[in-house]
């Protein structure tokens, strides 16, 4: 998977001062370097090898998609509660724990002969991985005061963060090549460990308490709401969208939520500044940023699906497409920052949303028993471009609409709900696609010239593990008369995924156009600096 987090730092808090006049700046500056790479390969790693682990743990669809949402939802909803921690009780200690949280995350992974334990194992990792991304960043911005100094500081994170994206991947496909699958979250918990200590060693203790506090209430409810979101879509294919847990997980969603709101409207530290909202092109903005984040990750979740599941592509292999998207960003990003400058991020996010819709659209039609590279580099190039337009200009969007004061709880709140929309991507496009699938297959069987007996096997798989799990199960020769009629209903079942993903895109891209318009930069409209007067 590939995350926004590689290009957008979250805006810092106020730096504080360092504490440890001993230790090196520099050293703060690798270490805090060395926990985001870490946090983002975490990120990034099932992509290569979700088709190596749905068929070593025969993996029902459901399950495939929580492995990797139990890394997203902690990341993306704890992130703004860490950073608050970090500013109170100190960076380097909660960088130092969060690495040592993600190491035992990535051993109960590593021993995991269960996908029960997997999500587990993920989960833990990205409890961890939710503190490192915001410590990290405030450790360094707190030994950079200087501006010169704070700019290589962030080069330096940022270039990190981007290696981190590179470098899963291939570490991923590499690993799982030659040996199992735990192999691969095994070496990034030795990883993780080599992180804590070289935090605890090399980093300037810093943090910054005043005017601080944390909102636990609004964190809960948030939380809790996202979960009951998450479990319905996700087991609803599966249970049955009329079943008793998923239909009480949406009334447990829309109960929470209100929570939220209300805990929020009361609260004197919010997490989440609700007022913000009545600036209207803010909240077009944050809109788009969940509706566009959805719609990228969950065409990349689709492709990992596509390249390792349903094509049964070697960990390498499937590696090889997301090392195309991940590398055009950081080799384009100079002109990427000329250009936010020059045009504003409005043009930036119609067009970034617009090629990553037609990419996707384009990969659709990329036949399914196409594996080669050359067949795809088209539609992966087009991928990398409009990521890295619209993540070089989405935060850009938010601050520039809203009063002077409040520009950097606009970046921690964009960087919030596109979060929650990245979270959402994996989960929708698998309910909708394994949804289709297993409706097309259930007619598809019937008439596919079985025995009684053989019905009766394919039926049982299905029912009970999805139709990923018929299409990788070992069922002797009955797997070869299965397997075309499998893979035509997964295939139709992501391809959809696919055209819900581009219409995501393409919404985003209105929104973008309507409410963000093509204002340079540099211009901060009349409305956000009186709306909350």
């Amino acid at each position: 998977m590939v995350s926004t987090h590689a290009y957008d730092p979250p805006a810092a808090p106020s730096p504080g001062p360092a504490k440890d006049a001993p230790a090196s700046h520099t050293g703060t500056i690798v270490a805090g370097c060395l926990a985001v790479c870490l946090a983002q390969i975490g990120l990034v790693l099932p992509a290569a090898i979700n088709g190596v682990m749905q068929r070593t743990l025969q993996a029902s669809g459901s399950e495939l998609t929580w492995i990797s949402d139990a890394f997203l939802v902690p990341a993306a909803v704890l992130a703004l509660t860490f950073g608050v921690l970090g500013d109170l009780y100190g960076r380097k200690k909660l960088v130092v724990g969060a690495a040592l949280v993600a190491a035992i995350g990535y051993l109960v992974s590593a021993t995991s002969h269960s996908a029960a334990q997997l999500i587990t194992g993920q989960a833990i990792s990205g409890i961890g991985a939710a503190a490192l991304f915001p410590a990290s960043l405030s450790m360094i911005t707190a030994v950079t005061p200087k501006p010169a100094a704070r700019a290589k500081g962030l080069a330096s994170w940022t270039t990190a963060l981007s290696l981190g994206a590179l470098i899963a991947p291939l570490l991923a496909g590499g690993i799982v090549e030659h040996a199992s699958f735990q192999w691969a979250f095994g070496v990034t918990g030795v990883l993780a460990v080599v992180t804590a200590v070289a935090a605890w060693l090399l980093t300037t203790e810093s943090s910054a308490p005043e005017g601080r506090s944390l909102d636990w209430p609004g964190q809960i409810t948030i939380a809790l709401a996202l979960l009951s979101l998450l479990y319905g879509i996700i087991q609803g294919p599966s249970d049955g969208w009329g079943s008793a847990p998923v239909a009480l997980s949406f009334v447990a969603f829309v109960v929470f939520l209100a929570a939220f709101l209300a805990v929020e409207h009361r609260s004197t530290s919010p997490m989440l500044r609700l007022e913000l909202f009545r600036i209207r092109a803010f909240a077009a903005s944050a809109a788009m940023a969940v509706i566009g984040m959805f719609g990228f990750l969950g065409g990349a979740y689709d492709l990992s699906i596509r390249l390792g599941v349903i094509q049964h592509q070697s960990p390498l292999q499937t590696a090889v497409p997301f090392l195309v998207v991940q590398g055009i960003t950081p080799f384009i990003w100079p002109l990427l920052v000329r250009l936010l400058h020059r045009v504003g991020p409005g043009p930036m996010l119609v067009t970034g949303f617009m090629s990553l819709a037609v990419a996707q659209l384009w990969l659709r039609a990329v036949p399914m028993h196409e594996t080669g590279l050359v067949a795809l580099l088209g539609p992966l190039v087009l991928n990398g471009v409009g990521f890295g337009l619209v993540v070089a200009a989405i935060t850009a969007a938010a601050v520039n609409v809203v009063p002077t004061g409040l520009t950097g709880m606009a970046a921690a709140t964009t960087s919030l709900v596109r979060d929650l929309g990245q979270t959402l991507g994996p989960a929708v496009v698998g309910a909708v696609a394994l949804g289709m699938a297993a409706s097309q297959l259930t007619g598809s069987l019937a008439g596919a010239g079985l025995t009684p007996q053989e019905h009766g096997i394919a039926t049982a798989v299905l029912n009970a593990g999805g139709p990923l799990a018929l299409h990788t199960a070992d069922l002797g020769p009955l797997s070869a008369k299965l397997g075309p009629l499998t893979e035509h209903a997964l295939a139709h079942g992501y391809n959809n995924g696919l055209l819900l993903t581009s219409a995501a895109c393409v919404v985003a891209a209105v929104v973008a156009a309507v409410f963000i318009g093509f204002r340079p930069i540099s211009t901060r409209p009349a409305e956000a600096e009186g709306s909350l007067a």
